[in-house]
């Protein structure tokens, strides 16, 4: 097989976008969260580190580079480093997948917003959140701290149980557009977004991928008040800010596949498409950020009835229903 040097460039520059834009909106929405909590509670926020505190983020990533990397003793050495990279680079890896705006045609080549369009979007998503899970059981075990083991276990629970009714939810989406290929996915949207047909199964993938983000009021894996910081409790330096940063980065990704699943990705009026990919994606980012200022932390055993009990049967009728609804139309 002949490659063209000219597609090789091209998808060498989207991966280079994507890191950029990915890693420089994580940054900012650590400064943006800090701001809207503070509006919420009626405080300032970060407001000292350059104009209107917008350098804060370089504040807070200086301090984390200069901090002491401190490893516990009796932790198992290569898990303790590798836990944190797991937790951040398969967010990272799921936006190659994600089609963020309209074909375009450059240099007399068709190029698609999308880094790769393959034909298994969908489970490549669902295989790569899945080994996010081990980010959180490896710090956990390898820090050798009673504290961040049973913040790992609540997060392995938590992750698992959430992780099949976010997987339900999503057969409806692919029964409506015949394809586990996302940009199908968008394309099957041009007409009406999948949320007017499947408004349940919206309601249950958000309420899932808050859960996977360990996000207020699922954030049991870390609870800071019952398990001092759950998981990585005993990280430190950069280490601890790649957990800080992968949370972010999940709920980007995350925001991003929820627009692409059920708000027609890409599609919208009047505006350039790219630029309604980017609305659809902080408008998710800031309603995790309201949620997190306004609800309070479910009990464990609150949070398994809900997932096991109330989501997966749900999850399971809207299947039957949406299939039935098909069968009807023919």
């Amino acid at each position: 097989m002949i490659y063209d040097p000219i597609d090789i460039a091209l998808t060498l520059a989207k991966i280079a976008l994507v890191f950029f834009v990915i890693l420089t909106m994580a940054a900012y929405m650590v400064f943006a969260e800090r701001k809207v909590l503070a509006w919420v509670q009626d405080r300032k926020g970060p407001n000292r580190v350059g104009p209107f505190g917008l350098l804060q983020p370089l504040a807070d990533l200086i301090k984390l580079l200069t901090k002491e990397d401190f490893r516990p003793i009796g932790a198992d050495k290569w898990l303790f480093y590798l836990a944190p990279a797991m937790a951040a680079i398969p967010a990272i890896m799921i936006f190659a997948v994600i089609p963020f705006g309209a074909p375009l045609t450059l240099f007399g080549h068709t190029v698609t917003l999308q880094v790769a369009d393959l034909n298994v979007g969908l489970l490549l998503f669902m295989a790569l959140s899945s080994i996010a899970v081990y980010g959180v059981a490896l710090g956990g075990w390898a820090s050798n701290s009673k504290y961040a083991l049973l913040g790992s276990i609540r997060g392995l629970a938590q992750l698992i149980s959430y992780e099949l009714s976010m997987g339900l939810s999503l057969v409806p989406v692919v029964m409506l557009s015949r394809s586990f290929r996302l940009s199908d996915i968008v394309n099957a949207q041009s007409g009406c977004w999948f949320i007017v047909y499947q408004p349940l199964a919206f309601v249950i993938f958000l309420i899932s991928i808050a859960a996977e983000c360990k996000r207020i009021p699922f954030d049991l894996p870390e609870a800071e008040g019952e398990l001092v910081a759950g998981f990585h409790t005993e990280y430190s330096g950069m280490r601890f800010g790649l957990f800080f940063v992968g949370e972010y980065i999940n709920i980007i990704v995350l925001g991003g596949l929820a627009a692409t699943f059920f708000l027609g990705g890409w599609h919208g009026p009047w505006l350039p498409p790219v630029v309604w990919f980017v609305g659809k994606v902080l408008a998710f980012a800031f309603l995790f950020i309201w949620v997190r200022g306004t609800l309070p932390r479910l009990r464990y055993d609150q949070l398994m009835h809900f997932g096991w009990k109330i989501l997966t049967p749900l999850a399971l009728v809207n299947i039957l229903v949406t299939g039935w609804w098909m069968v009807l139309r023919g």
